[in-house]
């Protein structure tokens, strides 16, 4: 038996709330199916150890930015990106 912990997904908005107030954010801006559909289409797209990668850095180009629509712009760059990939 494995000894990885596997999140429930009733659980995903509690440790959402959690982990943004560890990290000084607003749960109410995260929109977690648009991540989740990045991780998504970046795992099918071009590999699966892509897909958290992927998203730290729409986020790392998000947070540089001082547009609020940063961080959705950013994934849907990278998930146009995932979804032509051919390499």
């Amino acid at each position: 038996m494995s000894d990885q912990r596997h999140l429930p997904p009733e659980a995903l908005d509690e440790w959402t709330r959690a982990a943004c107030a560890e990290l000084g954010l607003d749960a109410g801006d995260i929109d977690i199916p648009l991540v989740l559909d990045l991780a998504r289409d970046v795992a099918h797209g071009v590999a699966r150890p892509a897909a958290p990668l992927t998203a730290f850095l729409a986020g790392l180009a998000a947070g540089r930015s001082d547009d609020p629509g940063a961080a959705r712009a950013a994934i849907s760059t990278v998930t146009a990106l995932a979804k032509g990939w051919d390499a």
